[in-house]
């Protein structure tokens, strides 16, 4: 700790000892009654008595006169406070005031000179004496770890970031009110699993020592969910967290949110669609149209209605007519051509993988349907009835990477156990015989979609890092005294 902060709690210190002196509380009870800044906006009338409680995030110290703005959960306003005015215990309270300290305030409203609405205080209660420093009020935090494990105060000093966090929460509400105003019912499923199912990844382990057994969080809701869909609820959805024991970059977390959502009846166009009208729906919501600026300078057009492609289209597109009659060999040296990386023995459909994710879903910046991909990639998908080779699945991608995943349902239980087989090899442990044996008692035709909430989130706020859209990111651990 530097000699400057240290200096500067020891003064704050020193003020809350003086509070107590005086008999007044700095850690003070509840002020009910109060409106919110803009409650107080919308409802202007001069003249008009208020109740507000807010930070304190600015001082401007002319004499008598003393003009200090509060900054509650939605926004910011001006306070004027004449000292003499003051009762002498809340005059002594006020010179003992710090930025970063809560207050409580009652009034009228009024005009500045300069025109800026303002609350004239007649009566301030210290709620909260904040003992540490705000950053400071120009630069703020300007690491960007530092923000990520200081989110209190990120949230006090940054306002781009109370705006992301803040669309996250809303796109969150306007998600489930969509689905709830279709008829869709929102579940909860577990979060401990016997087995990791639902999707490819390596999940984290647990132990629950009462059972002696092992569990695994939840890389996925998908087969919980397929249950309900064979037990009668026709249209489910989950808004849920999952957690995978994988890598972090700026659009991954090890414990993210998903929504996932099926519809008996449907299949994979249906669901495209549907997330269509969703998506298109939520931007037009929470930011008032369908242009989206973006950190890199990109601007996303989500206008309905958006492309359909097939897999191998897109493929051919970048990489040649002729790519799925070349060998393996040639398959390699054609990526390189392309600037694609490759792992060493990588299987044919692997390396076409790598050439699609590097140069079609990496330079998609408006939203495109990606459809019927290879079946060996989508295992709990229909097969296609006339290319049995593909699945009757779309990838949506926006913004340079997936946003959302849609299947027609397999709901075949005896194919489905031949591909979880195959997809395990000899981990047959990992094949979850319950989701099975539902299956066997009948699963309607159905469509599936999952829809990653927190990339949604990075593309709707314009945001870069999927860190800037939770509001605790994982972090290691800080070193000791640091």
């Amino acid at each position: 700790m530097s000699e400057e902060r240290s200096a500067l709690l020891a003064v704050r210190r020193e003020k809350l000892r003086k509070l107590r002196e005086l008999g007044v509380d700095p850690f003070g009870g509840p002020f009910p009654g109060t409106e919110s800044t803009v409650e107080i906006v919308r409802k202007w009338e001069e003249g008009r008595k208020v109740r507000m409680a807010g930070r304190i995030v600015s001082h401007r110290d002319m004499g008598k006169s003393q003009f200090l703005h509060l900054q509650d959960r939605v926004g910011r306003l001006q306070i004027y406070i004449q000292k003499p005015s003051l009762p002498e215990t809340e005059r002594s309270v006020f010179e003992l005031l710090d930025l970063g300290d809560i207050l409580g305030v009652e009034g009228t409203l009024f005009l500045t000179k300069t025109g800026e609405k303002s609350v004239r205080v007649e009566r301030l209660v210290l709620l909260t004496k904040a003992l540490a420093p705000l950053p400071d009020k120009w630069h703020g935090l300007v690491d960007t770890e530092t923000r990520h494990r200081q989110r209190h105060l990120d949230l006090i000093a940054n306002e781009a970031c109370r705006q992301a966090l803040h669309l996250r929460v809303r796109l969150v509400r306007y998600l489930r009110e969509f689905l709830a105003a279709r008829g869709f019912t929102e579940v909860e499923t577990p979060m401990m699993q016997t087995v990791a199912g639902g999707a490819a990844a390596e999940p984290f382990k647990t132990k629950h020592h009462a059972m002696g057994m092992d569990l695994y969080l939840r890389i996925a809701p998908e087969l919980y969910l397929k249950r309900l869909l064979v037990g009668g609820l026709e249209k489910v959805f989950e808004i849920n967290r999952n957690f995978r024991n994988e890598g972090i970059s700026r659009k991954h977390n090890p414990e993210f949110t998903m929504l996932e959502a099926y519809w008996a009846y449907s299949d994979f166009a249906g669901m495209a669609a549907l997330v269509e009208e969703m998506i298109a729906g939520a931007a037009r919501e929470l930011t008032g149209g369908l242009k989206i600026a973006q950190a890199d300078g990109t601007t996303i057009d989500l206008t309905p209605p958006w492309p359909r492609k097939k897999y191998r289209d897109t493929i051919t597109a970048v990489a040649g007519a002729d790519w799925f009659k070349l060998s393996r060999e040639a398959m390699e040296k054609k990526a390189a051509t392309l600037g694609v990386e490759l792992e060493p023995n990588l299987s044919v459909l692997e390396i076409t993988q790598k050439v699609f994710e590097k140069k079609v879903e990496a330079e998609a910046v408006n939203p495109v349907f990606i459809t019927h991909l290879p079946a060996e990639l989508v295992p709990l998908a229909r097969l296609n009835r006339e290319d049995p080779t593909v699945v009757d699945v779309y990838e949506l991608i926006c913004g340079r990477q997936e946003i959302s995943p849609g299947y027609s349902e397999l709901n075949d239980p005896v194919l489905q156990a031949e591909r979880f087989r195959h997809q395990v090899g000899e981990h047959t442990q990992k094949v979850d015989h319950e989701f099975l044996e539902a299956l066997e008692s009948g699963m309607p035709p159905a469509g599936g979609l999952g829809l990653g909430v927190d990339r949604l989130a990075m593309l709707l706020a314009g945001v870069d890092s999927i860190r800037e859209v939770i509001f605790f990111p994982l972090l290691r651990p800080r070193e000791s005294g640091a």
